[in-house]
């Protein structure tokens, strides 16, 4: 399959919910997917990158891409990529948590537009969601302006269009639908601090756990 033949770009963290909107992806689209990952000096990049790569091969993509985008870890600010700022657990505190990355979606998402351009590419698919997340590069609001400034700011052949399937479910939900098509939840990797077992601690791990329980459905991570 050529690079032009490719009709949607998916993002790919490694994580559950990119994983899920992947799985969605190739539902909807079949082999003709590309898959778009990026490291950014994140605290787990390699264990994340080993997971996208996984899944990437679940799924028998053939256009891949990954992404150096270290310097917006260097920038700071962040507990996912300042290891001087301690990453809270679950029960941090309120408001706009360490963990977010400064304009992280946005950045990663005009890659993804870039990409879709080059590719011919229609769809973009990513895994944001908002109701577990008080990030605001997540919520409806901000999809809704991003989709507007790609339409200003791109051709308009080929029309392109970042989809977020998942915005309004939460992680029980996005679980469900993962089960539901398949999705190769074992290969994913969640938390925030370690790269070798889930520390169990951090906020990501925390709402993992709350949604394989709240779903029914028992963590492969925590089966082996």
């Amino acid at each position: 399959m050529s690079p032009g033949g490719s009709r949607a770009v998916t993002l790919l963290s490694g994580g559950l919910d990119s994983c899920v909107g992947l799985a969605m992806a190739v539902a909807v689209h079949g082999p003709r997917v590309a898959v778009l990952h990026a490291g950014y000096g994140q605290r787990t990049a390699a264990r994340e990158l080993e997971s996208a790569l996984a899944i990437a091969d679940h799924y028998d993509v053939e256009i891949r891409r990954t992404l150096d985008l270290t310097w917006l870890g260097d920038m700071g600010g962040s507990s996912l990529t300042d290891t001087d700022l301690p990453v809270p657990d679950a029960a941090g505190a309120d408001g706009v948590p360490t963990t977010y990355v400064p304009f992280r979606n946005a950045t990663l998402l005009a890659a993804a537009v870039a990409w879709a351009e080059v590719l011919g590419a229609g769809e973009i698919y990513c895994g944001l969601h908002a109701a577990d997340s008080a990030y605001p590069d997540t919520q409806p609001a901000f999809l809704t302006a991003f989709n507007d400034l790609v339409r200003q700011g791109t051709p308009e052949t080929p029309r392109i269009e970042v989809r977020a399937p998942l915005i309004d479910l939460d992680k029980a939900a996005i679980l469900r639908r993962g089960q539901e098509l398949g999705a190769p939840l074992h290969l994913t990797w969640s938390c925030y601090q370690r790269q070798d077992r889930p520390c169990r601690r951090c906020h990501s791990c925390f709402l993992r756990a709350r949604g394989f329980a709240a779903a029914g459905l028992t963590d492969p991570l925590e089966a082996r």
